[in-house]
């Protein structure tokens, strides 16, 4: 096991209400439970000796063994196989899904099948719980069926470690680790489980991790068929899921794949979506932009439900309306604006930042944040994606604003006519910048769609609206961004009123109607961004050198902007260079199809993993594309 595997070198799994990453090596180092924003129970990713893993593996020399790892196609359920000389070994990993995942509970469940599919195969298995991040301890006995229970009075946790296969029950063997320090997080404190056992051909083992509150009672005893039916349901939810996509061209594979990701990253009970599974992840290795992307960004989720509609899935949508016309409802924020940039997945404006200083960080990039300190900024442009999302031409889409009745309808007029009074701010900016606020182009650029889409929709279902004042303001802010954004020296839109930075963010003027994709001014930027902001198809949001941002160090290029690029080159009918950029980000993903946040120098990848802003662009990028090379087949 290695101590910090890549980023990138995992599979997901969820349930809809948490997920757990398996590295390619079989070892589960990244799940909080019950809910992706609880504290975690295995987070070795974040510090291995302090963070506990639950590990299935070969037992054998690392020399000795070829790993590889992949999806049953079209789901979530992760294939680990193990090639020895001896035999072939295979970990299934996969999450069952509740009878109803939209009702929250306290029990998660993990199943991890092992199978022999040619000769023999060792396998060795370590669970080594870490409850709150490492810091609460807990105390293991065994059970009468035989399993495991881990339990923690300082966390209100437990787990349960059950055993089930064709040699019967598994000797699982309690080990306590002495003799050492008593630091927060060290094995002296803690009890943990190890086991060996072999396979031959056709032979199966299977262990569930049942995790719940600390005087939970144990669960049923296990038995196989109870975990081939789960698999059986857990494969016909995802491929049912799966056929309801309407995207039928040319990636439907990797379209797929992002979507299921964006699907694994909502949260049932609320229909709220997170930005990344993770926390801490670095987008530079040693650095301090270690963030905790486990909530509900109103943009990254808006953007996410975008593209789900777009590709069909129209209840993805409507529940995120709801959940995010909660928000509005109730009430206003302490500064005074109808939204936080962020919430909790149940909606909990409650964001406090803290440190984790007991955690080394992945490859000790530190501190590990948890919270969000960023959650109070002001940024107005979340108006704009939340309205265009949801509010977007199309026939879904339509529906979705027929559904939202009046009293929808009431909602979005009240924030059109807050934005007509405080649209000509500074403020934060997209990029979440700690270095004080600015007139971001961008911010106007947001408002600009906000109040463009809700005259329209005012217009199309005959709402009523102060639609003189709406269409004046927004016409001052189109009138504004293009006296103030475009700056006549660089000849392209610049990332804040005065400056000469570029900003990928601005990608979006042509995707979101605000220019022409064929207007000089945009293709002067376009091609501006291309020199300074392009790297071999990878895109950087700015230049933190020429823009300071108030943090230490560097980034590597952001995929989302990336993705972003291609759906902008496509639009203005440059096809080849934007399917060749597609087909190379395409290399950057990992062995599973799966984007973290950034792509490094040397092509790895970066920050929380996998992040909801790629996979929504790629989605994006993909059906663009599609769209445009399908336009030109036809012109010809």
């Amino acid at each position: 096991m290695r101590r910090y595997p890549p980023i990138a070198d995992h599979g997901l799994v969820g349930d809809l209400q948490s997920c757990a990453l398996v590295s390619s090596e079989g070892v589960v180092d990244w799940f909080c439970a019950p809910r992706f924003d609880s504290p975690s129970v295995f987070a070795s990713l974040l510090d291995h000796d302090r963070g506990g893993h639950f590990s299935i593996t070969a037992d054998v020399p690392a020399d000795e063994v070829t790993v590889r790892q992949l999806y049953f196609p079209d789901t979530a359920i992760v294939v680990t196989r193990f090639l020895t000389a001896a035999g072939i070994g295979e970990v299934v990993d996969f999450m069952p899904l509740a009878d109803d995942p939209k009702q929250a509970d306290e029990v998660r469940r993990l199943v991890r099948a092992v199978r022999v599919v040619r000769g023999s195969v060792p396998f060795r298995l370590e669970c080594r719980p870490r409850f709150d991040y490492g810091r609460a301890l807990h105390v293991a006995e065994r059970n009468p069926d035989g399993g495991i229970s881990f339990r923690s009075a300082d966390a209100d946790a437990s787990v349960y470690l059950q055993a089930v296969g064709a040699l019967g029950a598994l000797d699982l063997e309690r080990r306590a680790d002495g003799g050492r320090d008593d630091s927060a997080g060290d094995d002296a404190d803690h009890e943990d489980v190890t086991a060996t056992f072999t396979l031959t051909h056709g032979q199966f083992a299977a262990f569930l991790l049942t995790t719940g509150p600390a005087d939970a009672e144990a669960p049923v005893p296990l038995q196989g068929p109870m975990l081939r039916s789960e698999f059986e349901r857990t494969r016909r939810f995802w491929h049912d899921w799966t056929g309801r996509c309407r995207y039928k061209g040319r990636w439907q594979a990797v379209v797929n794949r992002s979507a299921i990701t964006l699907k694994l990253l909502s949260y049932a009970p609320t229909g709220a979506l997170l930005a990344a599974a993770t926390t801490g992840l670095p987008e530079q290795i040693g650095g301090e932009r270690n963030w905790d992307y486990r909530f509900t960004w109103i943009r990254d989720a808006s953007l996410s439900a975008s593209a789900l509609i777009r590709l069909g899935y129209i209840e993805e949508g409507d529940a995120f309306r709801r959940w995010l016309g909660g928000r509005i409802q109730a009430g206003r924020t302490a500064s005074g604006e109808p939204l936080q940039i962020m919430y909790r997945i149940d909606g909990d404006p409650h964001l406090t930042e803290e440190i984790l200083p007991h955690f080394e960080g992945y490859r000790g990039s530190a501190p590990v944040r948890v919270g969000n300190g960023a959650a109070d900024q002001l940024q107005l442009d979340i108006y704009g994606e939340a309205i265009y999302a949801l509010f977007q031409q199309g026939p879904e889409a339509l529906r979705l604003a027929l559904e939202a009745g009046y009293d929808g309808w009431v909602t979005l007029s009240q924030l059109g006519d807050w934005l007509c009074d405080h649209w000509d701010r500074a403020d934060e900016g997209i990029w979440e910048t700690r270095g004080g606020r600015q007139n971001f182009t961008y911010s106007r650029l947001m408002c600009w769609v906000a109040i463009d889409r809700a005259i329209r929709v005012a217009v199309e279902f005959s709402r009523p609206a102060d639609l003189t004042r709406w269409t004046a303001t927004r016409d001052a802010i189109l009138r504004q961004v293009m006296e103030h954004g475009w700056n006549e020296e660089r000849q392209a839109f610049v990332q804040s009123y005065g400056s000469t930075v570029l900003d990928a963010s601005l990608l979006l003027m042509p995707l979101s109607g605000f220019v022409s994709s064929r207007d000089r001014r945009w293709l002067a930027t376009l091609d501006a961004m291309g020199e300074e902001l392009v790297s071999d198809s990878l895109v950087y949001r700015y230049n933190p050198e020429a823009s300071p941002d108030g943090l230490r160090g560097s980034e590597g290029t952001f995929s989302l902007c990336s993705f972003l690029y291609v759906n902008a080159l496509a639009r203005a009918g440059r096809l080849d260079e934007a399917r060749y950029a597609f087909e190379k980000m395409l290399t950057y993903a990992n062995h599973v199809g799966l984007f973290a946040e950034e792509i490094g120098p040397t092509g790895e990848q970066l920050g929380n993993f996998p992040q909801a802003f790629t996979h929504l662009a790629l989605i994006d990028a993909a059906m663009s594309l599609d769209e445009e090379l399908d336009h030109e087949e036809r012109q010809r």
